[in-house]
Parts: structure tokens; sequence; C-alpha cells
């Protein structure tokens, strides 16, 4: 059983040998049949999306190839090796998921907004409607730095961290924390 492990193991790193000295595209199959259905099934289990999954494993796959120079077998076997990358690609995608729920935060409050704008006489800017103005001028002053560099200077999150000398993702919090309190006032507003 131990033997056919470490035979196992010789033919995994040699194929990534292969594919990192001669680029070899027979090697890589090889790799793809053997990793892709074993991500496939990990990733699976552990976002519940096939979709998300097959993201794993066409990145992680991705890497391999592009990395497989870096592979050592003298460091750890090909298995921990290609998990690694795995690990590293789940964490890039979590993250990228991430990002993007922060970033459609303000989907979630604008249509409230626009949703009682149509029950008003129209105007041609609704960020100039007094009301708003007078909810986000009760934020707390950090919040409402962000949320006007943000909605009235139209800066990226990336722009407003260089412009307030504060880390990317205090930006993200502070917009997050302010458009969930305007989203309540402007409900209390409107209830």
């Amino acid at each position: 059983m131990a033997a056919a492990a470490s035979n196992e193991h010789q033919q995994l790193a040699g194929w990534l040998i292969e594919v990192a000295e001669t680029r070899s595209k027979q090697a890589f199959t090889e790799l793809f049949r053997y990793f892709a259905p074993k991500i496939q099934r990990i990733a699976s289990s552990k976002y519940g999306n096939e979709t998300l999954a097959s993201e794993v494993v066409q990145e992680t796959m991705t890497n391999v190839w592009r990395k497989a120079h870096l592979f050592n077998s003298d460091k750890g076997s090909p298995t921990t090796w290609v998990y690694t990358v795995m690990r590293n690609v789940s964490f890039d995608l979590l993250r990228k998921i991430k990002t993007k729920k922060e970033d459609n935060l303000s989907d979630d409050f604008w249509p409230l907004v626009e949703g009682q704008l149509e029950t008003e006489e129209p105007f041609s800017d609704h960020l100039a409607d007094k009301e708003m103005l007078e909810c986000i001028e009760k934020l707390p002053e950090n919040q409402k730095l962000v949320i006007k560099g943000f909605y009235f200077m139209e800066m990226s999150q990336e722009q407003l961290a260089i412009h307030l000398d504060i880390p990317l993702g205090t930006v993200k919090s502070r917009l997050r924390l302010a458009l969930a309190k305007l989203k309540q006032y402007i409900g209390e507003a409107h209830d």
C-alpha cells in the first residue's frame, strides 16, 4: 500500500517536473485528469456551488501550469503542493466574492430611495434632495466623508483610501456602515 502511494507520488512529481521543464502538455493532461475531479469534489462540498467549484478547478490547474517551476519534490509531496495552490485560489476567490458584495451594497440602498421618488414629484438629482442630505449629515464624520467622496465626488474606493490616507478595508467598512445607517434613516423617514 505504501509502495503504491510512493509510486503515485513519484509519478505526479515527474509530471510536475515535466510541465516545469518542458511545458509538456501530455504531463499536464495527466495532472489534470488526476487532480481536477478531486479539486471539484472538495470545492463543491466547500461552496455548495458547481460553478464556483469549476472556477476553482480552472484557476488551480492554470496556476499549476504557470507555477510548476516552483514545485520542489525535496520540500513536499506533489499533492500537498497542488492542494496549497488550490487553497490560495480559494482564498482569492472568496476575497473577490466578498469585495463584489461590498461594492454592490449600494444596490440595496438606492432602490429604496428610487421607490420613494416615484410617488413624489420628480427632480433631476435625488442626492440633492434636502431629506437625503439631512440623513447624510446625521452620519458620523468619517462615514460622511466616505459617502460624499464616493457618491458626490464619484471617487472609487481606492481613490478614497488614498485621498483620506486610510486603508482600503477601512473605506469599505465605513461605506458599508454608512449605507446601512442611511437605509435605516430613510426607512424611518418613510414608514
